[in-house]
């Protein structure tokens, strides 16, 4: 699969098969992403990846956070608000979400099971973590991001899908207890890893993009 190709076929899985991942795999995929770019080759990331028990015991331990109540304290703080063009933007996507899964606005019940998805981390088989030491500074954010697309990227040339999601992230202190990262790792975000579900309707969902005309700025150019 070309890089093109796979830039316009990754989307955001929303639902995984049980199928393991296999260890091979997993550090085939890193292997590649690793090539990622970084401030003077900082290579500012710790990665921590869980399967297996280790991560059924740590869904668990969302989801009696979500039956509790328990609010959601990523290390990498939310945004308090958004501008309102990212936020209509955030609302038109979750109204298509629901159309397209027949999910009417005051079905709360329903509403309440798609959120579920989230803590059960979409049923991926496999969780990765990136990790970075908590004197750093948000340009080494930037170069983790830069790591995030590249796994995404050699996960989708190797025939598997994935999910990035703050959600993965809500409850570091879960995360740091199930996977025994230090207190001096900040945890920045999850990437959920494994085969899609084509028989469940929301992967048939594509968020849409913004058009370049309204997006780009052209200077100089003849």
């Amino acid at each position: 699969m070309n890089t093109i190709d796979a830039l316009n076929s990754r989307y955001c899985c929303r639902a995984f098969k049980p199928d393991p991942v296999s260890k091979d795999m997993v550090m085939r995929i890193l292997e590649a992403a690793t090539r990622a770019p970084s401030w003077a080759n900082t290579q500012p990331w710790e990665i921590y990846v869980a399967t297996g028990q280790v991560l059924e015991q740590l869904r668990q331990a969302y989801l009696k956070n979500l039956q509790e109540e328990v609010a959601g304290h990523p290390d990498l703080p939310r945004p308090q608000s958004w501008p309102l063009a990212l936020q209509k933007r955030t609302e038109d996507l979750m109204a298509k979400r629901s159309q397209l899964l027949g999910i009417a606005r005051e079905d709360s019940a329903r509403r309440k099971t798609m959120m579920q998805a989230n803590y059960k981390f979409f049923g991926a088989p496999v969780v990765i973590y990136l990790c970075m030491d908590r004197g750093l500074t948000p340009w080494s954010v930037f170069d983790l991001g830069s790591l995030s697309q590249s796994i995404m990227l050699a996960a989708k040339d190797n025939g598997l899908d994935t999910a990035v999601a703050v959600m993965l992230v809500a409850y570091p202190d879960l995360i740091r207890t199930h996977l025994e990262i230090p207190n001096d790792l900040s945890i920045i975000i999850g990437i959920a890893l494994g085969s899609n579900d084509p028989s469940n309707p929301g992967n048939n969902f594509r968020s849409p993009r913004r058009p370049l005309q309204e997006v780009v700025h052209l200077k100089g150019f003849p």
